[in-house]
């Protein structure tokens, strides 16, 4: 195979650039990780660190992507690090080939995913029920937060569920239902079918852009892969806004979505947010495109390879 063709970039332009992402970054993992020593809950800025399994660590560790090169002496250590390889002149880059390799399966998925995702039409008949579906019966079940209170208490949570339709399409809010919530459900998610149930006006599916972008690291710029963290991040905002507890006290106004004035105000915000999944859905395959590309033998007129 050709060699892949690289941007190669001296320290003393990679590395302003590698502190200015680490400030970006930062930004979120630092109140974080205090909460976390202090052994304290935040319902609505802990969810990205604790339900994806992408570390603290991880996010400010930054990649440049695949072919870009970096020089220098502290580009060095990144020898040592997973998908890296060490060019003959010095210089280190992401071993694409090892990725394409050995996260195939991953990469194939990622795509199936993204590319359905942005070609389906987008779906804003859920107004974010899926939250109150997980809190149904909560006298029975409990509740996933159990410390925080409901803004209308068990009986008129109940009440909302029971008179809306209730139509999620992802499966891992799904799987969170209540027993008594997974029968009110209009589809069915599973896995088996998540590929071609995920749409784009679903909140969730929006907010696992983070999870297939960091999936692709250090293929993928650390940038692009923050860009959909920032994304996920204010999206989880609305989704517990609009959901059946009470966040006053945090700083959060309830979007109240059984009244048509916060269902008007959910559609707005799940609108806006869909649109800029899709660009970010867009970017994201034109990345793997490009690697595809890099990794392909460069072909000679003659058809050979030279």
């Amino acid at each position: 195979m050709a060699p892949v063709p690289q941007e190669v970039h001296e320290q003393e332009e990679w590395l302003p650039q590698q502190e200015e992402y680490a400030a970006r970054v930062r930004r979120f993992t630092e109140p974080y990780l205090q909460r976390r020593s202090a052994g304290e809950k935040h319902p609505v800025e802990d969810f990205l660190f604790t339900y994806y399994n992408h570390k603290p660590g991880q996010l400010l560790r930054w990649h440049p992507g695949a072919g870009t090169a970096l020089r220098g002496p502290l580009a060095a250590e990144r020898r040592h690090w997973k998908y890296y390889t060490t060019l003959p002149d010095g210089a280190v880059t992401v071993d694409l080939d090892a990725f394409l390799t050995e996260r195939a399966e991953t990469l194939d998925f990622v795509r199936v995913i993204l590319a359905g995702t942005l070609r389906r039409p987008g779906q804003f008949g859920c107004f974010g029920l899926h939250e109150w579906a997980m809190a149904y019966k909560s006298e029975l079940n409990g509740v996933r937060h159990d410390y925080l209170g409901l803004r209308l208490g068990a009986d008129g949570t109940d009440a909302v569920v029971e008179e809306s339709r209730i139509r999620c399409s992802h499966f891992d809010a799904f799987r969170f239902y209540t027993p008594q919530a997974v029968p009110l459900n209009e589809l069915a998610p599973t896995r088996e079918n998540q590929r071609h149930l995920e749409q784009p006006g679903c909140l969730h599916a929006n907010m696992d852009l983070y999870k297939w972008a960091y999936k692709l690291s250090p293929l993928l710029p650390s940038t692009l892969i923050l860009d959909c963290f920032e994304l996920s991040w204010r999206i989880r905002i609305l989704d517990m806004q609009a959901s059946p507890y009470d966040l006053s006290s945090w700083g959060y106004p309830p979007v109240r979505i059984e009244t048509p004035e916060g269902r008007a105000t959910y559609v707005r915000e799940q609108r806006r947010f869909s649109s800029e999944s899709q660009q970010l859905r867009s970017r994201l395959l034109e990345h793997l495109d490009a690697a595809g590309a890099l990794s392909r033998p460069i072909t000679a007129p003659d058809g050979g390879t030279p």
